[in-house]
């Protein structure tokens, strides 16, 4: 391990080395965090501490597939062997795998199903059909995130904020009023909705954290195995836990107390998905024995950029203190432009990144467009579009999210676990076999009757041992429905072949006839979404053959894509684009030249954001010192003198956060000179005549 340590500061090396007992690893921005990580891990297995008594905890499989990785190479040799041994995982992995091995004292069985949003949608729908209330009449995704707060216990039935979620389009009067009018309906669906996924033997992402604790708590003897089980735990992006992720953290690591997180508050950016970064200072409560490194060297970002950065956050309040230094000399001074709108701001920014790919010869995917909201995303595709720039967008419809691959993947799912709802309403017509409305609702009557699974309604409808007012047509239908399904249960059972075996499902069912009848006027997209399937296939394959997969299953591969992130993107799609996303996208990642759109009033900070609670703003300048530090080389900042909003053009004032940046370390400029326009010798001056300064 010497060649190494040799290679880390003094900061990390303590780290690294420092293995019994608390301790609260202080990372900033681009200070190595995650080689610190790795080689601690490694440095830990070397001193003779087992594999299977290390757990990891992070909150992408991308980053936990990364640290795996770097871990094989650090070790060396048989480190292959050694790394798949040890538990790295995302926290809803991790609960995942306790519920597969102990949800049968919760009353699950061994084949239940993750569901997805698009599952929840489904499924949420599902239950209200059933209460008799129009899914066209809610807000369904704004249901999913209030269901989500009251099952995490982020948030009660009398908290007033989710008036607005659910009535966004009423006054605060009518909200209130409606709310409190409608309480007891959306109680009624949320029960219904948590008994559908028992009905369905499913469980949802928060289930995946929350019924672990449930677990922990009521049964002793389990919490007790994983707690003796995982003697060392570690989490990364500490600052991102949320309070049950904290809690399932503290079941496990409480009697050994030799447990290690890292984190920055300063990157705290996610508390509207229940991140706290108050959770340092409970660790620190929990664990008084804590011990304390900072590192605070960052080796991504020149001296201005970073000098930037440190200027900005140093105006927040709550948090460490830390002063982030380099040894890369000081760099560009930062731009400031001034566009005269967002189409001109779009405009300028492509022909920078044209310009310095041919002057700089930068590969496209050196450059990053950083936006605050996914709004300001459309101008800017189509600038980028005009100039033929190749680019992608973050967080865009995952592959596992298309309908053609859900479809498949509806089916393998059906198979698995036949009791599975959601599944079985995707396949049951797709495709279409003469199985309509009517057909559905008599099942659904059976269902209901009898509570039991449409699978199961299916079953006796068929038989004859259910009255029904199915016809002999949709009944023969539904008989070949379920003799396909039972054959694949079969085939699955028998075959160790997942992949060819899921070709001959997507060929029996005749998907690829489904896609020509349902893009009669373009063939090109049904090739598409066809070639699309073989994407999915060939995926399949490599999850076989992949060494670490000890035992590939269908339940194993099900429940890896429904894991699955939007930042997973391959590198073969990633590679020669434009990276255009959202500032919280971006959290993590490094581009030499970054361009931050639309620094005004408004946007960063975000109005809504400020508005809904004095703390936000905070939380606003950290993602904005988010931003700055993704930088490596240069920063180009654009602030529109006017914005389109909502189809109107309104005068927009820059970000009161430019004023937090040294006047010394940005040069301003403007955006469009062919316009003729003069920078102000002020260009805050209305700002500050707006807020009295």
């Amino acid at each position: 391990m010497d060649h190494l340590l040799e290679r880390l500061n003094p900061q990390q090396r303590d780290a690294v080395l420092t293995i019994d007992g608390p301790l609260l690893i202080i990372a900033g921005a681009g200070s190595g965090k995650t080689g610190v990580i790795t080689t601690r891990i490694s440095y830990m297995l070397s001193q003779g501490i087992p594999p299977e008594s290390i757990l990891a905890m992070t909150f992408t499989n991308k980053a936990a597939g990364e640290m795996k990785e770097r871990i094989k190479e650090l070790l060396g040799g048989n480190g292959g062997k050694t790394a798949a041994a040890l538990t790295i995982s995302t926290f809803h992995a991790f609960g995942l795998a306790v519920l597969r091995r102990y949800g049968r004292l919760l009353g699950y069985r061994p084949n239940f199903t993750v569901y997805d949003t698009g599952d929840q949608v489904a499924l949420l729908k599902e239950a209200a059909r059933e209460l008799r209330i129009d899914p066209e009449e809610l807000e369904i995704y704004n249901l999913l995130q209030l269901f989500s707060g009251v099952k995490t216990e982020r948030i009660t039935w009398q908290d007033e904020r989710w008036y607005a979620m659910l009535n966004p389009s009423s006054s605060e009067k009518e909200e209130k009023s409606a709310g409190v009018r409608g309480i007891s309906t959306f109680q009624d669906l949320y029960r219904s909705y948590q008994e559908h996924l028992i009905t369905f033997n499913a469980v949802d992402f928060d289930d995946l954290i929350m019924q672990p604790l449930t677990l922990f708590r009521e049964h002793p003897k389990v919490r007790g195995h994983y707690a003796d089980l995982y003697r060392y735990v570690l989490v990364d992006e500490f600052q991102d836990t949320s309070t049950p992720q904290y809690n399932l953290l503290y079941q496990i690591a409480q009697e050994w107390k030799n447990v290690c997180v890292v984190g920055d508050d300063d990157q705290s950016i996610y508390s509207w998905r229940g991140a706290d970064y108050s959770n340092i200072e409970r660790f620190e409560k929990d664990f008084p024995q804590v011990r304390e490194i900072k590192l605070e060297r960052n080796y991504r970002s020149t001296g201005g950029i970073l000098s930037a950065a440190n200027a900005v956050i140093a105006n927040n309040t709550n948090r460490k203190e830390k002063a982030l230094w380099t040894q890369i000399d000081g760099g560009n001074p930062l731009e400031l432009s001034f566009p005269d709108d967002d189409g001109a701001e779009a405009s300028f920014i492509a022909e920078k990144i044209k310009l310095a790919a041919y002057q700089e010869s930068l590969a496209y995917d050196s450059f990053g467009i950083l936006i605050r909201t996914n709004s300001q995303a459309r101008v800017i595709e189509e600038a980028l579009l005009e100039a033929d720039i190749p680019y992608r967008m973050s967080g865009g419809q995952s592959f596992f999210q298309r309908k053609e691959i859900k479809d498949i993947a509806g089916y393998l799912r059906i198979v698995l676990n036949p009791d599975d709802d959601v599944s079985l309403l995707r396949t049951i017509n797709t495709p279409r076999r003469g199985i309509g409305r009517r057909t559905v609702e008599a099942l659904h009557q059976i269902a209901d009757e009898r509570k039991i699974s449409l699978y199961s309604a299916i079953t006796l409808a068929v038989h004859n041992e259910a009255e029904h007012t199915i016809g002999k047509g949709p009944l023969g239908a539904l008989q070949e429905y379920l003799e396909l399904i039972e054959s694949y249960q079969e085939r699955f059972s028998e075959s160790k072949h997942l992949a060819a075996t899921t070709e001959r499902l997507a060929t029996e069912v005749d998907y690829w006839g489904y896609l020509v009848q349902e893009f009669q006027k373009s063939e090109r997209a049904a090739k598409a979404k066809w070639k699309n399937i073989g994407f999915f296939i060939r995926s399949i394959d490599r999850y076989e053959q992949n060494p670490d997969v000890l035992e590939p299953t269908l339940q194993g591969y099900l429940n890896r894509i429904s894991l699955q992130t939007r930042d997973e993107l391959s590198p073969e799609e990633a590679a020669g684009k434009v990276n255009l996303m959202t500032i919280h996208a971006a959290k993590g990642l490094e581009f030499d030249v970054v361009f931050l759109a639309g620094v005004e009033e408004g946007i960063i900070p975000h109005q809504r954001a400020v508005e809904e609670s004095e703390g936000n703003l905070e939380e606003e300048r950290r993602l904005f010192y988010v931003a700055i530090t993704r930088a490596r080389q240069q920063l180009y900042m654009t602030s529109c003198r006017r914005r389109q909003v909502q189809g109107e053009m309104i005068e927009a004032l820059p970000s009161p956060f430019i004023e937090e940046i040294p006047a010394e370390l940005m040069i301003k400029t403007v955006a469009d000179p062919a316009a003729g326009m003069e920078i102000p010798e002020d260009p805050f001056a209305a700002l500050k005549a707006q807020f009295g300064a």
